[in-house]
Parts: structure tokens; C-alpha cells; sequence
């Protein structure tokens, strides 16, 4: 029951901001156009699991928004610096539909609706199987009166994808272990400070906060309890560069309070640090 206490508590009192959970939620924008970018951190840390123990990882992204129609395509791919290349790799594609509600209004709604794969490129002896979601993130920018404070919500179901009789014949309860709802609360918010170098832009500061409640599921197929798993804190600044301000370079750190063992047993801190480019 403490757990439960602090966790609502550090969402509540954490004030916090980023344009994407960790890089597993992206913010909903209605602008289009092409990035690609690379992420190094020093941990991965995926709503609450520590996916690689104490290996760094790097991801690479692409994502096109078909400009004004609101739909897309993400790709990401997750490699552990520490294993064979293509050992524990995942690659996450999804196609997402995104628009905004009430424009303008206080009540101004953006949404995200999102089908994910999750594809492993091996069996990894049995310790992976390919993995399917679909997605909803909303969030409020207009809704609270402090300006750059805003509150996010994400619901998403995960179930088995193609099946590997490897890991199902390792783990005959993966697929029942990896079947169920991730239920995420945000709180992000935004302020500006003069420039860090004079020549650049004013600096955006993000902090970020959130609140993750598992409903029962592993996506590493192991069994875990349902309940309030983890809430983290963190900060993140970008430095925009080049003539159009289109390679974007965003350091980051974060903190995990871990609620749940049988998620996590560990609280966990990492950075991060990441590079994008816009077409």
C-alpha cells in the first residue's frame, strides 16, 4: 500500500514533460513529414522491465507522416550493445492514425490511434517471441491553466504475434504471460531559459512523469502481478542545429521508482542520448 501512496504521489507533485514516453509513446502532432534519428542508452528500460539487465542499448528510428492526412509509419529497431548483433534485436513497426479534437479550445483533445509489431529477428533460445498492439495515447494541452503543463494518458493491449515454438516449448505460458494492458498516466511540462551557447535558440526544458499500471503481462513472457509497476521522473533538453533547425540532439535522464518486484526489483536510473534528423 505505500508503494501505491509514493507512486501517486510523485506522479502528482513531479510536474513533468516529454514529447514521447521514454521513445515508446510518441507525441501526437498533425504536421508531416520524414525523421529518422538514433537513441544511446545507458540502460533500456521499457515500462518498468529492464529489458537488457545492465546492458546499454541503441535504437534507430525512422517515421513518415503522410502530412495533412494524419496517418503514418514508425519504425524502430533496439539492439543490446552487449550481445551478438541481432541477438535480442527487435525491430517495432507501426502504422498510426493521429488528429486533434475541439482545436484551440481548452478542452483541445490530440489522439493517437497505433497497431504495433514487435519483431525479433531470432529465436533467442527461446527467450523472445514476436509480440502485436494496438495503441491509444491522448493528451490535453490546453486543459490545466499553468502554460507548458500538460497531462497524457496511453492505453495499450498487447497479445502474441507469430508464433515461436521455441520460446512456447521453453515457456508454455508465454503467450498467456504476454497478453493483456499497460495503462499509462503523464504529466509533462515545458518551460524556456536563455540559450546555453548565444548564438542558439532559447533552451526548452522538459520534464517528464509517469505512472505505469500493468495489468498482468510480461512482454519477456515471464509471470508478473497486475497492479501499479513503476512511476519515473525525468529531464531532457534539445539543441537544435543546422539551418532550418532539423538535426535535432537530445540528451536525457531519468529515474525509475520500481512498485512491483516481480516487474522490476530494482529502482533504476539511466541517460540518454539521442540524435534526429528532419526532412
Amino acid at each position: 500500500m505505500k508503494h501505491v501512496v509514493l507512486a501517486v504521489m510523485l506522479w502528482a507533485a513531479t510536474v513533468a514533460a516529454a514529447e514521447e514516453s521514454q521513445g515508446d509513446f510518441l507525441e501526437p502532432e498533425t504536421k508531416g513529414g520524414f525523421m529518422v534519428g538514433a537513441t544511446w542508452d545507458s540502460q533500456y528500460i521499457w515500462r518498468g522491465f529492464n529489458v537488457y539487465g545492465g546492458d546499454s542499448a541503441a535504437h534507430v528510428l525512422a517515421d513518415l507522416a503522410l502530412w495533412d492526412t494524419g496517418f503514418g509509419i514508425s519504425v524502430v529497431g533496439h539492439q543490446n550493445l552487449s550481445e551478438s548483433i541481432g541477438d535480442l534485436q527487435r525491430w517495432d513497426g507501426m502504422a498510426y492514425y493521429q488528429n486533434v479534437l475541439f482545436a484551440g479550445e481548452p478542452l483541445a483533445t490530440n489522439f493517437r490511434l497505433g497497431y504495433v509489431y514487435y519483431w525479433y529477428t531470432k529465436a533467442n533460445q527461446g527467450r523472445t517471441q514476436d509480440l502485436m498492439e494496438g495503441q491509444l495515447i491522448l493528451s490535453w494541452p490546453n486543459l490545466l491553466p499553468i502554460k507548458g503543463l500538460q497531462p497524457s494518458y496511453a492505453f495499450a493491449y498487447m497479445w502474441p504475434g507469430m508464433k515461436n515454438d521455441w520460446a512456447e516449448s521453453a515457456n508454455p505460458s508465454f503467450g498467456k504471460n504476454c497478453t493483456g494492458m499497460f495503462q499509462i498516466l503523464m504529466l509533462d511540462y515545458a518551460f524556456t531559459v536563455p540559450a546555453v551557447i548565444p548564438a542558439m535558440d532559447d533552451q526548452v526544458i522538459k520534464l517528464h512523469s509517469e505512472l505505469v499500471y500493468n495489468g498482468g503481462l510480461s512482454p519477456l513472457g515471464g509471470y508478473v502481478n497486475s497492479g501499479l509497476s513503476d512511476a519515473v521522473v525525468g529531464a531532457s533538453t534539445d539543441f537544435a542545429f543546422g539551418a532550418r533547425r532539423n538535426i535535432v540532439l537530445t540528451p536525457a535522464v531519468y529515474y525509475q521508482f520500481s512498485l512491483e518486484d516481480s516487474v522490476n526489483p530494482d529502482n533504476e536510473f539511466w541517460v540518454s542520448v539521442g540524435l534526429k534528423y528532419m526532412f
